[in-house]
């Protein structure tokens, strides 16, 4: 596995694993401290083109003053021997600065499908998402990236990116990995003692329930919101930052739910937050008959 940490260095190993410009190029943006929803979505890069690239890099543009970027878990030595392990021919591990240089001026901001769930409560963050984004795909240049779906919004912040600038990637969305109770993987999950892990269940439980209510024919969102804070039953150490029901494509909030909805919802024990949704067909609603 080559590792580079500039963009020339990038750059100059990617000519030399696709001299002729022939082979696929598979791309796995990552900010470090890998687990097995990390490398899920290194062996689909890896099993679906013929050179897999991945990058660590925890981008400070997508953290407010109040969050957790200096204490961001951080382990490079096993992320690499953990992406040397999985097959993967390139790691891109810049510095801040390589990626943000002095006289650095430009950002890159969605409208629309950032305007709730994570970014009503974290102003700035997708800015941060789409311009590292932005920047990533166009020094690696994949055929294809791929990106877990527990962070759904984000999903759809990159895929309204590559559409609107016209880039030529495909994006691949991936299913999220759990652990054998449910609990979303995550890399702040090593943030939780024992007992907050314990009740950080409540958060997927509440998604499996409300997916269960949609699916035998409950369409009142206020009824799945209302049933799932019963199940996360928040107090002074577990807060809900929000609960949300919204249609894939626009993010828009459903109070009537029809087509493929996406619940999802944000808690936080103290300083560590967790997301975690699931995406549902909701059908269409039934027809009314009007006098």
């Amino acid at each position: 596995m080559i590792t580079a940490s500039t963009i020339e260095e990038a750059r100059a190993a990617l000519r030399q694993l696709n001299p002729d410009g022939n082979k696929s190029v598979g791309f796995t943006p990552t900010m470090g401290s890998l687990h097995q929803g990390h490398l899920s979505l290194v062996r689909a890069s890896r099993d679906e083109n013929d050179i897999s690239v991945a990058s660590v890099f925890v981008n400070p543009t997508q953290f407010g003053p109040e969050e957790d970027f200096d204490n961001y878990p951080r382990d490079p030595e096993q992320d690499s021997t953990l992406l040397q392990r999985e097959g993967v021919d390139l790691l891109f591990h810049p510095r801040p600065e390589e990626i943000y240089p002095p006289r650095f001026h430009t950002n890159v901001r969605v409208k629309k499908v950032t305007e709730n769930l994570c970014g009503s409560s974290r102003p700035g963050h997708f800015d941060g998402v789409a311009t590292v984004v932005a920047k990533l795909l166009n020094i690696i240049r994949p055929h294809r990236a791929y990106f877990g779906l527990k962070d759904a919004q984000q999903v759809r912040v990159v895929e309204t990116v590559v559409r609107d600038l016209n880039m030529d990637v495909e994006i691949r969305p991936m299913p999220i990995v759990r652990e054998a109770d449910g609990l979303a993987l995550s890399s702040r999950n090593r943030y939780l003692s024992a007992e907050q892990r314990r009740r950080a269940l409540c958060l997927s439980k509440s998604l499996f329930a409300a997916a269960e209510l949609i699916e035998s024919g409950e369409r009142d969102a206020d009824q799945v919101v209302a049933r799932m804070k019963e199940i996360i039953n928040p107090d002074e150490e577990l807060e809900i930052d929000y609960i949300s029901t919204v249609g894939w494509e626009s993010l828009d909030e459903q109070r009537d739910l029809c087509g493929t909805v996406l619940v999802a919802a944000a808690i936080t024990f103290g300083t560590t937050r967790l997301i975690d949704n699931v995406i549902v067909d909701a059908g269409q609603l039934p027809e009314t008959d009007e006098e």
